[in-house]
């Protein structure tokens, strides 16, 4: 285990080893304009659910491989056959309703692109000013009535396994919502 660097304080879940931090330094809450890169979150915060975020980076590049480099055109076209192949991958989660939800939800994806719906701007179109929101909290927060709001608005756009907890969760690493902590280097860069 490497030690956290006392120059470079971090939030107090990064500590943990070189990939948490690494990933908490480079990616989390750096703000995402990029729908594809969007989507890709949203599916990965997914199979997060239950689980450590840890586990899932260990398993961010199988699950890549086996979603197709995350191209919601290709994976809206899943059919039986790829579940069964992707229930059977070790690179990745294998939760059978997971799985499924992760196709629907590339095909809700591309059903609002088809509607003329980009998924970037819908989503930073859920923030006030469509900007990052600050939202401190004196203890771990894990939803949200702004959370609770994108989780209705995707369901309603016919996305799965996207309820508050996991919105609040992935707004937080795609930088809609800033939750460094104060004492964090990036607190003060987060949400720019």
């Amino acid at each position: 285990m490497t030690l956290p660097d006392p120059a470079r304080p971090r939030c107090r879940w990064a500590q943990a080893d070189t990939m948490m931090m690494a990933y908490h330094d480079e990616e989390w809450g750096v703000p995402v304009h990029d729908s594809r890169q969007l989507w890709e979150m949203l599916v990965l915060e997914g199979f997060q659910a239950g689980l450590s975020w840890r586990t899932i980076l260990r398993r961010r590049e199988g699950f890549r491989r086996a979603f197709m480099g995350f191209d919601p055109d290709r994976v809206a076209r899943f059919t039986e056959a790829d579940v069964s192949r992707l229930m059977a991958d070790p690179g990745i989660i294998r939760a059978r309703a997971k799985i499924v939800a992760a196709i629907g939800n590339a095909r809700a994806y591309v059903a609002m692109r088809a509607a003329g719906e980009d998924f970037a701007t819908f989503a930073w179109g859920m923030l006030p000013g469509g900007r990052t929101v600050h939202e401190p909290a004196p203890t771990a927060r894990t939803d949200s009535p702004l959370s609770q709001a994108m989780a209705a608005a995707l369901r309603a756009r016919h996305f799965r396994f996207v309820g508050p907890v996991t919105a609040y969760a992935w707004m937080q690493a795609a930088g809609m919502i800033h939750d460094h902590e104060a004492g964090c280097f990036r607190h003060a860069a987060a949400g720019t």
